[in-house]
């Protein structure tokens, strides 16, 4: 539940349809996010257009932001996606965060936007 609230928050900051002051607690003062995203159907794999019944999104957030929610991930995989020497991984529920020293640190995550639930962001 937690993750779908922070997915759903960061969601809301990106998209820019709410005052980010008015949804964060006093204690977490908003930072700013950059962040790509994708609104598709089908499977991260084999993804397709949007249909009236089928769309899900996938946040893609990188620089600062991806390495403080990576941080708060610990401890690290035992695997990780590719053979480059010094990636890390770390995940919780459907929220996966990379580090790779020849792209720094990306996190992924995604919502089913027709039920609202949280989802993978990105496969390896």
């Amino acid at each position: 539940m937690k993750t779908a609230c922070f997915a759903l928050a960061c969601l809301m900051l990106v998209l820019g349809g709410v005052d980010a002051q008015e949804t964060l607690p006093e204690a977490a003062p908003p930072k700013p996010l950059k962040a790509d995203y994708v609104i598709y159907s089908g499977e991260l794999g084999d993804a397709r257009m949007p249909t009236k019944t089928e769309r899900k999104m996938y946040v893609a957030v990188s620089g600062q932001p991806a390495k403080e929610i990576f941080e708060s991930l610990y401890p690290d995989a035992k695997q990780t996606c590719s053979s480059e020497k010094g990636e890390r991984l770390r995940s919780k529920g459907t929220v996966w965060c990379m580090y790779a020293p020849s792209s720094g640190y990306q996190c992924f995550f995604g919502l089913n936007l027709r039920t609202g639930e949280s989802i993978a962001g990105g496969i390896c």
